[in-house]
């Protein structure tokens, strides 16, 4: 794809590379600004005012100026710890016997939680809920009965609770819906809420990932384990080779 140069400021060029490199520094809210006609000109423009300001430094001999100097030996010294942090943390070998030993040792999270997706109907008393229940098995609609006498703000979606893990509902209401197969609803249900009708619309078994499915979590998590670790190690042993006072 072409670099399309844009401007020339002494003999050096400003290209569309130039701008999107600069433009990264930004926030998205001004990347989008200068994205537009209006902004590429605005932006441009600056890009050009800092190359003419560049060279008017050059021509002043500023490299020389204790301030830049000063500044030059800070963003120098950034690089190289950034380096040396590099260096340290590369060559960070795991075997087939390290991954597998964490994936033995940390089973539990690597298994989904058995899920529900149920709708139910709410009612003070027994009685209500056999009356309801007669008139779902005569032909009315699990969710026209929920609107129409369920007291739990579920009602106005026709009784959807949506998606569940064991543990969200009373154990009496859970207990029941993990039972019931997809489509079926359940005998009445007594909890300290009142009596709920309940109609299981899909149930997802907890699933345990294989090896392969969990290596490259598992790989992730034993780097960064002992990439600290040989960082700690490293920093330990460079406090013996080099004298630090703490005042």
């Amino acid at each position: 794809m072409e670099n399309k140069v844009l401007a020339i400021v002494n003999g050096s060029k400003i290209t569309e590379n130039d701008i999107k490199r600069s433009l990264l520094r930004f926030p998205k809210e001004t990347q989008d600004h200068y994205k537009t006609e209006e902004g590429k000109k605005e932006f441009l423009d600056q890009m050009i005012n800092f190359e003419l300001i560049y060279n008017y430094a050059l021509d002043g001999d500023m490299k020389n100026d204790a301030d830049y100097i000063e500044q030059m030996h800070l963003i120098e010294k950034d690089i190289l710890i950034q380096t040396g942090v590099k260096n340290i943390m590369a060559d960070i070998n795991i075997t087939e016997e390290e991954i597998e030993k964490y994936y033995k040792e940390n089973i539990q999270m690597f298994k989904s939680e058995e899920t529900a997706s149920a709708k139910h109907i709410l009612v003070d008393t027994l009685e209500q809920m056999k009356e309801i229940k007669l008139e779902i098995t005569n032909g009315m609609s699990f969710e026209e009965a929920a609107k129409k006498y369920s007291k739990c703000p579920s009602a106005a979606q026709g009784g959807s609770l949506g998606s569940f893990t064991r543990g969200r509902m009373v154990p009496e209401f859970e207990k029941v819906a993990f039972e019931l197969k997809v489509g079926e609803i359940s005998e009445p249900v007594k909890t300290q809420f009142g009596y709920h009708l309940i109609q299981l619309d899909e149930k997802s078994e907890g699933k345990l990932k294989t090896l392969e499915e969990a290596r490259p979590m598992i790989v992730e998590n034993i780097s960064h384990q002992k990439q600290n670790e040989k960082y700690i190690s490293t920093v330990t042993e460079l406090k013996n080779k080099y004298a630090v006072e703490i005042k």
